[in-house]
C-alpha cells in the first residue's frame, strides 16, 4: 500500500475539484465533499460516494435540507494505486465521477464516458 499523509490526499481531493470547470461549480448547489478514511464495511473498495439529491432530481419541494454529500475514500483508494501518480489520477477521476452524481448522470453512463 502507498503512503501519504491525510494533508496529501486533501490537496489531491482540492486539487481535482478545482479542475471543475467554474461554469460547472457555478450550478453545484448545496453539496459538501469530505475526505474520509475508509468506505462503509459493507463496500470495502469504495474509492467515492454521492449522498444526496441529484439536481436533476429537485423540485419545488428541495428546501431547507442538508447538503448533499461526497466521500472520497483515502484507505482504499492507497491500496488500489501502485504509483503516486496513479493516486493523482484515481482521485481526480473519483471526484469527477462523485460530481457527476451530484448532475444527475448514472454510473452507466460514466463508464460510457470513461468516468467509471
Amino acid at each position: 500500500m502507498l503512503e501519504m499523509t491525510r494533508e496529501a490526499f486533501e490537496e489531491l481531493v482540492s486539487q481535482a475539484l478545482d479542475r471543475i470547470p467554474p461554469e460547472l461549480t457555478r450550478v453545484m448547489d448545496n453539496v459538501a465533499v469530505f475526505v474520509e478514511d475508509e468506505p462503509p464495511a459493507d463496500d470495502p473498495e469504495l474509492l467515492g460516494l454521492y449522498e444526496g439529491t441529484p439536481l436533476t432530481d429537485r423540485g419545488e419541494w428541495y428546501a431547507g435540507v442538508l447538503p448533499d454529500r461526497i466521500s472520497i475514500y483515502m484507505g482504499p483508494t492507497l491500496r488500489f494505486c501502485e504509483t503516486q501518480d496513479d493516486v493523482v489520477h484515481e482521485v481526480a477521476v473519483t471526484v469527477i465521477h462523485e460530481i457527476a452524481h451530484h448532475f444527475g448522470i448514472d454510473d452507466e453512463r460514466l463508464h460510457e464516458l470513461g468516468w467509471g
